[in-house]
């Protein structure tokens, strides 16, 4: 990793920019519309951000918004992450050209959004985002329906352009204002950004409290950034968020489901839960399980959630996949139990109750988050073989391995042996069998069977009554 911050030039350039912003005494504060007056310039030879490190179709996009006319910069992410020394992974770009002015200079652009106008430049499997620089909002605008905030202050349409300077106001942390010009590869920082790079800081830009209104998701990027940069939320930062968490409510579920993904998906899934569930913004997410957790701090519930989400990361940290309709059925499974136990206790029979339990569960977690129906179906078939593995006589244990979803089933039921004592020796059969070859699986299904006539649940057909051939017919 490049020392970046051994280099006296930076140093002192970081030493500038404190002076600029209002002095080190002040830095701990949020960055006002006056701390962007004069922006932190830092030419090629003082930065390590390098065209090599950079997207070739990234590059490509810049260079051809610039030989249209058009101010074209790399923003955001990959800039924080190259001084950070860490491979950039999303390379967006920001332009003073409109939508529609992109979409002219490429045929292989798309406009998304409604809320957010976007400009997706397609090269096969990479997306290049390409937003328009945005501006302050006013009443006129408001009424010319370029811009609309609801009563709570948060933004439902913003497609209000400005210049780069107000951009960079617009911005959600000073970590992600930094601009780099494709012009003379100079990076511009208008919010002190290099300084909490250095410090390893979270901080807003502006007014916290009115920036969360705007966008109450800049809460849970918050925990994110916190914990995917190694750093510290800064106190002005976190201090509203333990009294707006409840303005996650107003987020549509589709958006907080694709929030869920990057929280949980990115290799620092232990760490953000536990993160969100200190802001209590966890239970806007998976209302259920927050609750169950909050009445039983000391239970399985807890240990087993801890456990998942430690081996999510260590599966996403050594290049492997994870589904997130695992991660759904572990969420919800205790929460899927309590209710299944309730409508029991209401007369119901048990394999009715978990079938009705599933699909309210479902139901009721769908308000809070949108899981597309092809991780909720995953979710139903791990929770339903999970009453399959005590059925272990005949060919029941070979027809089980063949289901689709067995590997992630078994997975899940050999965790809750962890935590459940009942299931440990079922658990342990089952991790042996599946080792087997099919010639000793066959052994273990006999031996079990051995001990008793319905060892292994495995009950014996009738013989069936041989038909009275008086009843055939006859032409």
């Amino acid at each position: 990793m490049y020392e970046f911050w051994s280099c006296p030039i930076i140093s002192k350039l970081v030493k500038i920019c404190r002076d600029i912003l209002s002095g080190s005494e002040q830095s701990q504060e949020p960055h006002t519309a006056a701390s962007f007056s004069k922006p932190l310039v830092v030419t090629r030879e003082h930065h390590v951000v390098s065209r090599k490190q950079l997207s070739p179709n990234a590059l490509k996009v810049l260079y051809r918004l610039k030989d249209a006319g058009y101010d074209a910069y790399l923003v955001g992410g990959c800039i924080r992450d190259i001084l950070l020394g860490l491979e950039p992974k999303d390379f967006d770009v920001v332009t003073n050209a409109t939508p529609e002015q992109i979409k002219k200079q490429f045929r292989n652009c798309r406009l998304i959004g409604r809320r957010f106008r976007l400009a997706h430049i397609m090269f096969g499997r990479e997306i290049i985002e390409v937003a328009t620089m945005r501006g302050h909002h006013s009443v006129e605008q408001e009424e010319k329906n370029k811009s609309q905030a609801s009563d709570q202050g948060q933004l439902l349409r913003d497609n209000v352009y400005g210049t780069i300077d107000e951009d960079a106001e617009r911005r959600d942390f000073s970590i992600n204002a930094l601009y780099y010009s494709i012009n003379d590869f100079s990076i511009h920082d208008f919010a002190g950004g290099i300084e909490a790079i250095k410090n390893r800081r979270i901080e807003l830009i502006g007014d916290p409290e009115t920036r969360y209104r705007e966008d109450p998701v800049r809460m849970l990027r918050a925990v994110r950034f916190a914990t995917k940069l190694d750093m510290t939320i800064a106190p002005a930062t976190e201090k509203p968020m333990f009294k707006l968490a409840s303005l996650l409510g107003n987020i549509p579920a589709a958006r907080l489901f694709e929030e869920m993904l990057k929280l949980f998906l990115n290799g620092k899934a232990e760490a953000n839960f536990d993160l969100l569930r200190h802001y209590g913004l966890f239970t806007y997410l998976f209302p259920a399980l927050d609750s169950l957790l909050n009445k039983q701090p000391d239970g399985p519930e807890l240990a087993l959630i801890k456990q998942v989400l430690s081996n999510t990361d260590k599966r996403i940290n050594a290049g492997k996949k994870v589904t997130p309709a695992y991660l759904i059925a572990a969420f919800l499974w205790y929460p899927l139990q309590a209710q299944a136990k309730r409508i029991t206790a209401q007369g119901e029979t048990p394999f009715n109750a978990f079938n009705i339990a599933m699909n309210q569960i479902l139901s009721d977690s769908a308000k809070a988050i949108a899981v597309p129906k092809r991780f909720t179906i995953g979710a139903r078939e791990i929770w339903q073989l999970q009453h399959r593995f005590d059925k272990r006589g005949g060919q029941r244990a070979f027809r089980l391995t063949q289901q689709p979803r067995f590997r992630a089933a078994k997975d899940f039921f050999c965790l809750r042996a962890q935590f459940e004592p009942e299931l440990t020796e079922l658990a342990t059969w089952w991790d042996n069998y599946t080792e087997q070859d099919a010639g000793s699986q066959k052994r273990m299904v006999s031996e079990l069977n051995k001990g008793s006539k319905s060892g292994g649940n495995y009950r014996r057909r009738r013989p069936r009554k041989p038909k009275n051939s008086s009843n055939k017919r006859h032409d």
